[in-house]
């Protein structure tokens, strides 16, 4: 069960979970606040707890205002567009033909027909979007299945809010947002073996967090780094 603790303007999800410490996080892109303490703990107790850290949780969501935001694409000549971390510029072709999408050092060709609106030049860089991701992932799951123990039955791309991944540790899928082409590759792999590692621990455990340093020594920087990219320019809402 989740309850609310509101100081002033800001809303604290709590949830209690079997972990042995309170957990205090802002997540972007908005700044929203959640709290997870232990089993059993009262709710002033969270509340008092959330009163103390209230200076370092206006400097994080301070922070996240002040990120970088991505202006809304248009899909027009010399227009950046990011890809793998990396800045590239738009060209843009016309002509009467299947449209196509092409990397050319730091310059990505779409090719598109006559009158095309910017909702179609959009789905077509979406879609080669997807094709380049399914291209880096399959190899990433084969390597860390081999080094974590577990096997993947499944995994899909889609846009997703809110968050960088997802793991149905039942089904054994994992999920990963179509965000992540436009970030260096070592975040990719972050991602992917953050979603993996739920399938041997699927809550944010302090067991979660031992398994991560053990695998992934470098997960905090990794975290941090893929926060502090520039967002995207529609809105996001939730936790």
């Amino acid at each position: 069960m989740t309850e609310t603790i509101q100081l002033g303007g800001i809303e604290i999800s709590v949830t209690r979970k079997a972990v042995k410490h309170v957990h205090l996080s802002v997540h972007p892109p908005a700044g929203n606040v959640t709290l997870v303490a232990p089993t059993g703990t009262r709710l002033e107790v969270a509340r008092a707890y959330a009163i103390s850290k209230l200076g370092w949780i206006h400097d994080q969501q301070s922070k996240l205002l002040g990120q970088a935001r991505e202006t809304t694409r248009q899909f027009v000549e010399r227009e950046s567009h990011y890809l793998w971390g990396r800045r590239h510029l738009l060209s843009v072709a016309e002509k009467e033909a299947k449209p196509t999408v092409e990397l050319d050092h730091r310059r990505i060709k779409l090719t598109v027909r006559p009158g095309s609106t910017r909702a179609k030049r959009q789905a077509i860089m979406e879609e080669w979007h997807r094709a380049l991701l399914h291209k880096a992932v399959p190899a990433l799951i084969e390597k860390w299945e081999a080094k974590l123990g577990v096997t993947v039955s499944g995994y899909f791309v889609q846009r997703m809010k809110t968050k960088w991944g997802g793991c149905n540790h039942r089904a054994r899928r994992i999920r990963l947002n179509t965000e992540l082409v436009k970030k260096p590759k070592d975040l990719l792999e972050y991602v992917v073996v953050h979603e993996m590692l739920h399938l041997i621990e699927p809550t944010h455990s302090e067991r979660f967090v031992a398994l991560l340093e053990q695998h992934y020594p470098t997960w905090r920087e990794a975290r941090a780094e893929l926060n502090e990219l520039p967002l995207t320019a529609e809105t996001w809402d939730g936790p």
